[in-house]
């Protein structure tokens, strides 16, 4: 499956697609001229992340979550990160990491990829379990993404957001030690769900949904300054006890833009599927973008299907070009609902999730609702408790084909991609 270009882990427990970039069409991707100054790059010096000073012709931005191959010194494995006088982040030498998790042992493989292996370790001093996910050596990405991402989760508190324990700078060792996500990740339930697990029901597809909604909102309007993660999918959705989710992986993670810009101009990252159209075709990220994308993880946690599988017809590869037709009319809304569900799911629940969906995956960034909105519809959907016990199954689902139960037709169908 083709990819935009980056690296990094998708989890602290799970393993993940590879991304790779797409070759740009008809000149229409647009790169960072590297030949240009970089703002604000980030760097370590005197084991304290500190800031450059910025670029002349660089946007304006109190805060950058970036930086290059250079960025980490490789000494200094005993202070924490410091981000604005508050040290949040642990320091840990190599071998504390060597001895949590046995020397790396091939039993507490977690899995793999673009930023490394994955680990489940146990810490000598606490007793906590935590996964701890070793930098790849090969390629300089990685590199610039484990600094994103420690100094984005130094700043963020939250409890959508899986929380980074602390880091190992030590020689060439770059090493990200998470809390442990027990459940691992949406995608793993989704598409490659555990022997003897239930799948999910509709309740804690809706409980998740709004859970990493209430996430991203996080990074778009409470952080300062605010972030645009540009790497929301199934896999960066860790499940805690209780199908409790957390946003990971944020190594692409770009500080938004700040008073009266609009957008951000980058070159073009993240994961086919799940990018927005308009910031593959100009590179100009927007907070729209991440719209899109959640969008599309909503599809897939409402119809089971993945955002690409070439598995599928022709018709069928792409989730969202084969979901836009089936939008604009009612009585196919069923037809969406994942098969797996056998129809227990509340119709108007069904609809209104789909509603929500469909907005966000517009084409035009301008018509996509802002994530407050989201949140707000998704939380009043997960509220709205779904019994099976008391509702009966909705026939003439994917995997029924007995005939559809009758639904109001004379009501006024949910308002969706224009229609």
């Amino acid at each position: 499956m083709g990819c935009f270009p980056c690296s990094g882990d998708s989890s602290s427990s799970i393993k993940k697609r590879e991304r790779k970039r797409i070759p740009p069409a008809n000149n229409q991707y647009k790169k960072d001229d590297q030949s240009q100054p970089s703002t604000d790059i980030v760097k370590a010096n005197e084991h304290k992340v500190v800031r450059k000073e910025e670029a002349k012709d660089a946007p304006q931005s109190t805060t950058r979550t970036d930086g290059d191959c250079s960025s980490i010194s490789g000494e200094g494995e005993n202070d924490g990160i410091k981000i604005n006088g508050v040290n949040k982040a642990r320091a840990f030498k190599f071998d504390e990491l060597v001895a949590a998790t046995e020397n790396f042992k091939a039993a507490y493989f977690l899995g793999e990829g673009g930023f490394g292996k994955v680990y489940k370790g146990r810490l000598a001093d606490t007793g906590q379990v935590v996964a701890i996910k070793q930098l790849n050596p090969d390629g300089c990405q990685g590199n610039r993404e484990f600094i994103v991402e420690v100094l984005t989760l130094s700043m963020a508190d939250h409890p959508n957001l899986v929380k980074l324990i602390g880091y190992c700078v030590e020689g060439d060792h770059r090493v990200l030690v998470y809390e442990y996500m027990a459940l691992g990740s949406l995608e793993d339930h989704l598409h490659d769900p555990w022997p003897d697990k239930k799948r999910l029901d509709w309740n804690t597809r809706m409980k998740i949904a709004a859970g990493a909604a209430r996430g991203l909102e996080y990074l778009h309007d409470k952080m300062k300054p605010p972030v645009i993660y540009r790497d929301l999918k199934g896999s960066n959705i860790l499940l805690g006890e209780g199908y409790h989710p957390k946003l990971s992986d944020f190594g692409l993670a770009k500080v938004g833009p700040l008073g009266d810009k609009t957008h951000v101009s980058t070159r073009v990252m993240g994961t086919y599927g799940y990018c927005a159209p308009d910031y593959a075709m100009t590179g100009q990220l927007t907070f729209k973008s991440d719209i899109y994308s959640f969008g599309v993880v909503l599809l897939e946690i409402i119809t089971g299907r993945k955002a690409i599988d070439n598995t599928k017809a022709a018709t069928e590869q792409n989730l969202v070009a084969w979901a836009r037709p089936l939008f604009k009319d009612r009585k196919k809304f069923h037809q969406m609902a994942d098969p797996v569900l056998e129809g227990h799911y509340p119709v108007r629940g069904l609809y209104q999730a789909l509603a929500i969906a469909a907005m966000c995956v517009q084409e035009q960034p301008n018509m996509r609702p802002l994530i407050a909105d989201i949140v707000t519809a998704l939380n009043y959907l997960a509220s709205q408790k779904y019994d099976p016990e008391t509702q009966p199954p909705v026939q003439g689902s994917r995997k029924n084909s007995q005939r559809s139960r009758s639904i109001d037709e004379d009501k006024k169908p949910v308002t969706v991609d224009g229609q």
